[in-house]
């Protein structure tokens, strides 16, 4: 049996609870600046797959591209930026960019996004912007 020492505090202390805080804060900040970034990302891949469902020429591609982007507030590439590929005749579209996301003072984060339609994931765009 164990017995309950009286007088004994459990719990945490104010220094503990601060540096938890501090790297919940952090964490916070991250997510929030890098947030926006990642859903332009998945916009982007979105509309490239729009953009592949519409067929048609190089420059049709483009264009649906061009129409998707301006209704998702795409800014970081443009049409011009995709890399179009055709093997046997089945277009895949391809991009790649990077991103630098201020966090605070000198101190940034640098992310590489690429995406692609083609099923075996080889991204044809290695073009940074």
């Amino acid at each position: 049996m164990r017995c309950a020492v009286k007088g004994r505090e459990a719990g945490v202390s104010l220094s503990g609870l601060v540096v938890v805080l501090v790297v919940l804060g952090a964490a916070a900040l991250v997510a929030m600046r890098v947030f926006p970034a990642w859903a332009e990302y998945r916009s982007i891949k979105q509309a490239i797959v729009v953009a592949k469902a519409t067929g048609g020429s190089n420059r049709e591609m483009q264009q649906a591209f061009e129409r998707n982007a301006e209704i998702n507030n795409i800014t970081v590439i443009s049409s011009r930026d995709l890399v179009i590929t055709r093997d046997n005749g089945e277009a895949d579209i391809s991009f790649a960019y990077e991103k630098r996301i201020p966090l605070a003072g000198n101190v940034s984060l640098l992310i590489d996004y690429a995406g692609t339609t083609d099923p075996s994931g080889d991204v044809a765009a290695k073009a940074t912007k």
